[in-house]
């Protein structure tokens, strides 16, 4: 999925050590607590060797899971997963967001109603465990052995989704459409069920155009994009920066 996901280059790979690129196959079940779990033993690694760490991404989630920890909740089994995620394909984001309300409206009042992984994740909770998903939150989290330093990389919106726009067409001038379409046999797997590859299988399966499938690729980044300015708002220990601002995000490492 090097397209598609953005990989860095060969250059940037032989810039310096990267970690987690290359490293699972799209038919690989890796969660975020499989993440968390391997990233801290990787950081206790190079924490051997080196004073600073610098992890790099744009899913808050996994982010936190390294950073701060995550709850822990109860396994959920592959036939509650198929259930979740068949009802899911039959009758759409809407029976995720009702099923979630009635099942857990503390969890439903709080949640991005639009993310449908967060919603799928959150009813398998539930129906694995029979109790709410937000009884599990908040019930104590491990320490951790270093201090982190958080550093968002921020644009104007009108900037920021000019840029998402150009990154699109690089992508596509790349050779999106024949990635993605080498992905067909594996379009049912969560890897990929993301921006950039479910457009292309819709126009494969011919219920778009090629042209509505480029729109949706750059709306569908642009709303994630929102979402994450979301998430990083309400997670406040975020400095933001512009690309282009190196001494003064070095100062503030220095401080740190």
């Amino acid at each position: 999925m090097s397209i598609g996901t953005a990989k860095p280059s060969a250059a940037e790979l032989q810039a310096a050590p990267h970690h987690f690129i290359d490293s699972l196959s799209v038919t690989t079940d890796f969660s975020v607590g499989d993440f968390e779990r391997e990233a801290l033993a990787t950081l206790d690694r190079i924490f051997q060797e080196h004073d600073v760490a610098i992890l790099v991404g744009g899913s808050g989630l996994f982010l936190q899971a390294v950073c701060e920890g995550l709850d822990h909740f109860p396994e959920v089994s592959a036939d509650t997963k198929k259930m979740v995620s068949e009802k899911l394909e039959s009758l759409g984001l809407d029976w995720l967001q009702a099923e979630l309300q009635r099942l857990d409206p503390v969890y439903y009042a709080s949640v991005d109603r639009q993310n449908p992984a967060r919603l799928r994740r959150a009813l398998e909770v539930c129906y694995a465990s029979g109790q709410p998903f937000s009884s599990f939150l908040g019930q104590g989290k491990n320490e951790r052995s270093f201090i982190p330093v958080y550093l968002l990389l921020d644009l104007p919106r009108i900037e920021l989704y000019a840029r998402i726009e150009e990154r699109v067409d690089r992508m596509l001038e790349a050779g999106l459409e024949a990635e993605a379409r080498s992905f067909l046999p594996y379009r049912h797997l969560s890897a990929l069920r993301t921006v950039g590859y479910e457009e292309f299988f819709d126009y494969f399966d011919g219920n778009t155009t090629y042209q509505e499938a480029v729109d949706k690729i750059k709306q569908h980044s642009r709303n994630y994009a929102k979402r994450q300015a979301t998430w990083f708002r309400k997670h406040g220990a975020w400095m933001a920066f512009r690309p282009e601002q190196w001494e003064e995000m070095l100062e503030v490492l220095i401080k740190e």
